[in-house]
Parts: structure tokens; C-alpha cells; sequence
């Protein structure tokens, strides 16, 4: 690990001092970790073999779902870096850093983007996976979140050129929104968010504004829980039950589905009393229905995830998904091991701290094996992006809205003054950051090779999806 984020794992931050003291603290940071340094990555000496991370990161997963996550991964390049949060966590220990923390996405990508509807019903674009959050050295999100952009583009067949422009710009929009950011007080931050519809508008391709626009009034049109419950369930007798689609939606069979039951009430009684006074009493007019498992994403499948089924006594449904929530893989190379003991409350708490709005009943739990939850809704208007419908200007237009929203979730636990003032108004940052990623892109391509022959030699299983 290098510039010793262990023994500097500390926020600037001083409340006493002005901004412009602050911005000069950040100006100061640069002659420690000159801001080129950010470009650098080398494969270092006793570099782990990425399969073997891989294989450490199966271990307490459900085992009859890891095939299907090393199925997802091999995919492509980009989809196994989906899934390679761990690999890359333990690279970017060994990356310069400027001994500025605060709290990281941990899993920045550019498929964990996207738009949702708040509690009060407005779409806003905003980060919107958390199960690796943890403090950390900011620089990790944004060179995560980079490095994706040129895996895709390469993915996507773009040129060299393009690819390494779609990291640049995600880098300099981050630079530049956290400027504005210093500008603002704490509280104007907190209630920062960004606009859905809007920052579609400010899209410069017809064609694309449009299909966003007619994808945002279905995603508002959509009674979620009313549709779900329509395509979801089947009739058991008068009993509704979530249908069986395997291997990626299942209940467990015979004695092993009636105990999961049992334990799935006790689970969801302690997941309602980790809600704040007000949720609890909405969702004491609903009684949990059903359970099942649904294998989700990339990272997350072989973890215990699936949907649940309540319902009111009048058969309105709601539907939540619960995911397992395991260790960060940014704890081992951090000094400061995290205030949480429970995993779904610290991923809650990381969300709640990141995001301008949060899930209305985001909320965790726990079971009888010491396995550790958190829930939310399944669906609420998410807007996902559609890579395979975009040109490069869209993909650069896309790199900005992300680096946008990483800013706007850093600047709220960080200080976006020091920030501003480490990484400056020139182009410096940005040129090292798009430098970065190229190589770190080359890196992901040797790993991903790397599993496609533990595959061939039968150390990865995998299984086909039906």
C-alpha cells in the first residue's frame, strides 16, 4: 500500500477554518501527492492472482448459484469487471493517494448510475448501488468509475481515442461540479440533487433526449407493485405466490421452504423495528405473504438475495428485495475498520449518507446464522442506462452525469473545498485519471483471460441460464 493511507486515513475537514483556508489546505496536499501520480498503475510484486480473489470472494456464497455468477462474468471484459469489485479494491491499495477520506460507493461503476423516484415522487439521477460503501480515499470511486467507462467503450467497439475521452470527461465533470460544490454551504449540499428530466434536456442528441423522455413517463406511469404483483405471482388455491422461474427467481423445496418461511417472518419483524417510527406504522397494515430467492446483478449473484411479498389485508401488494450484506472489500486496506458491526446497517447508513434520496423503506435486518440484510423496494421508476443504444458523444455525455453525481454524494461527507483545492482548475487531474484508466482497463483484460482459462481447467464452474 503506497502514501500511507493506513497511518493518513483522517478528513481534512475543519469547521473552523474559512473556505479559503480550507482550499489552501487542498492546494498543500498536491506537494505530497503531485496530482500526475494519479495516472500511474503497474502490476506490483506479489500481485494475487486474480482468480484466487475470486474464488476467496465465493466462500460463504450460496454454491449452487456461483456457476451462474461465473457464467455473467465471462460475458466480456466489462461484465467481469462487474463482477471484479474485490480485484480492483485490492489494486488500488497500491495506487497513490492523498490522505483525504470520506465515503466511497466502493463498487463505482457506470452501470450502478441511474434514475429513481424520491419519497416525494420526483426522478433524479444518482448512484444507486452501496453494497461495498465504505470511508475510504476518494480517489478509488473515481478511478473505478473511470476505468469502467473504457472498459465499455471498448466493449462497445469505440476507438482508443473515444474510450480514453469518455474516462477524461467523467474525471474533469467531477472536478468541476466539486468546484461548484465548494461554493455552496453544507446544508445547500444536502439538499443538492440532480433532476432526471433535466439532465436529459441537457443532452444534445435528439434522438436519445426522446427515448429517455418516453422511458421517464413510463418509469412515472408505472404502479410498480400493482404491475409486479400482475406479472410475479400465480394463484396457490386463493393463496397468491410468487412464481418459480429457475434458476433465477426459486423457492427452496420441501421441509427446507416451510423453515425458511418460518424464518423469513422473524427476519422481516426485526428488518420493520430498524425503521424509523412512521415506516413502521405503514408497513403494520401489511402482513409478509411470501418469500423467494432472485439472483441479481453481477457482483451480488451467490449472495442470499430474492424478493419478498407483502401484502395488506384489503390485497394491496408491496414488493421488497433483500440482498445479503456482507463485508465491504474496501475494509482490509483501510485503517479505520467502520462504526457498523451489522453489514446491512452499514450499507443503509452509507447509502443514506451518499444518495440525495433514499428508498422509503431502505431499512436492515438480520437472520439466526448471523447473516446480515438490508431492503428496499424492488422497483420504484428505475431508469437503467441502455450502453448498447449509444454513440461515443452520448457515452461522454453519460461520463458527465456520473462524475456529476459522485461529486454531488462526496461533497456531502467530504469537503468539497480541500477537494477542490487538491485537484485544481486545470486539466492535470482529468489527463491522469483518463491515463489511469487506459492501463487499468489493459489490467482488467489480462485478469479476465486469466479466468477464462480457470474456467477451461474447471477451477471457476459454470452453468448455463435458462
Amino acid at each position: 500500500m503506497t502514501d500511507g493511507f493506513r497511518e493518513n486515513n483522517k478528513s481534512v475537514f475543519d469547521p473552523a477554518a474559512s473556505k479559503a483556508e480550507r482550499y489552501a489546505k487542498g492546494v498543500s496536499i498536491r506537494k505530497t501527492t503531485p496530482l500526475l501520480r494519479h495516472k500511474e498503475w503497474n502490476s506490483f510484486k506479489n500481485r494475487k492472482n486474480p482468480v484466487d480473489i475470486l474464488i476467496e470472494t465465493g466462500v460463504g456464497r450460496v454454491e449452487s448459484l456461483l456457476p451462474i455468477r461465473y457464467s455473467r462474468m465471462m460475458e466480456s471484459p466489462f461484465s467481469f469487471f462487474r463482477g471484479a469489485a474485490a480485484i480492483m479494491a485490492a489494486d488500488l491499495a497500491h495506487t497513490p493517494i492523498s490522505g483525504i477520506s470520506l465515503q466511497l460507493c466502493g463498487d463505482c461503476h457506470l452501470m450502478n448510475f441511474g434514475g429513481f423516484a424520491t419519497p416525494e415522487r420526483k426522478l433524479v439521477f444518482d448512484i444507486n448501488d452501496f453494497d461495498e460503501t465504505f470511508p475510504g480515499p476518494w480517489e478509488w470511486d473515481v478511478k473505478r468509475l473511470a476505468a469502467s467507462f473504457v472498459i465499455a467503450g471498448r466493449w462497445l467497439k469505440f476507438s482508443g481515442k473515444n474510450c480514453k475521452e469518455f474516462a477524461w470527461n467523467a474525471a474533469d465533470s467531477y472536478k468541476r461540479h466539486m468546484i461548484e460544490y465548494s461554493r455552496l454551504s453544507a446544508l445547500q449540499i444536502w439538499y443538492a440533487d440532480i433532476d432526471l428530466a433535466e439532465l436529459i434536456d441537457m443532452g444534445h442528441d435528439k434522438e436519445i433526449r426522446e427515448f429517455h423522455h418516453k422511458r421517464i413517463k413510463k418509469a412515472s406511469e408505472y404502479t410498480a407493485h400493482e404491475k409486479e404483483f400482475a406479472k410475479m405471482t400465480s394463484l396457490d388455491g386463493v393463496r397468491a405466490r410468487i412464481k418459480d422461474e429457475p434458476p433465477l427467481i426459486f423457492h427452496p423445496s420441501g421441509n427446507e421452504q416451510s423453515e425458511i418461511l418460518k424464518e423469513a417472518n422473524i427476519i422481516h419483524k426485526r428488518y420493520i423495528e430498524s425503521l424509523s417510527d412512521d415506516k413502521q406504522v405503514l408497513l403494520s397494515r401489511y402482513a409478509l405473504h411470501d418469500a423467494a430467492v432472485k439472483v441479481v446483478g453481477v457482483g451480488s449473484v451467490g449472495t442470499l438475495c430474492g424478493i419478498s411479498l407483502l401484502m395488506s389485508a384489503t390485497g394491496e401488494p408491496i414488493f421488497l428485495q433483500f440482498k445479503e450484506a456482507r463485508k465491504s472489500v474496501l475494509e482490509p486496506y483501510v485503517k479505520n475498520k467502520g462504526k457498523y458491526s451489522h453489514q446491512g446497517e452499514r450499507i443503509v447508513m452509507g447509502q443514506k449518507l451518499m444518495q440525495s434520496a433514499s428508498d422509503l423503506f431502505l431499512g436492515w435486518t438480520n437472520d439466526n446464522k448471523n447473516r446480515f440484510f438490508y431492503l428496499r423496494q424492488l422497483r420504484d421508476a428505475k431508469v437503467k442506462p441502455v450502453l448498447e443504444i449509444m454513440k461515443p458523444k452520448n457515452l461522454c455525455e453519460y461520463a458527465k452525469a456520473c462524475g456529476w453525481a459522485l461529486a454531488r454524494a462526496h461533497a456531502r461527507s467530504g469537503d468539497p473545498s480541500v477537494l477542490s483545492g487538491y485537484i485544481g482548475d486545470s486539466d492535470e487531474f482529468a489527463n491522469a485519471v483518463s491515463e489511469f484508466s487506459i492501463l487499468y482497463a489493459n489490467q482488467n483484460e489480462s485478469d479476465y483471460n486469466k479466468m477464462l482459462e480457470a474456467i477451461k481447467q474447471g477451477r471457476l464452474p459454470i452453468a448455463a441460464e435458462t
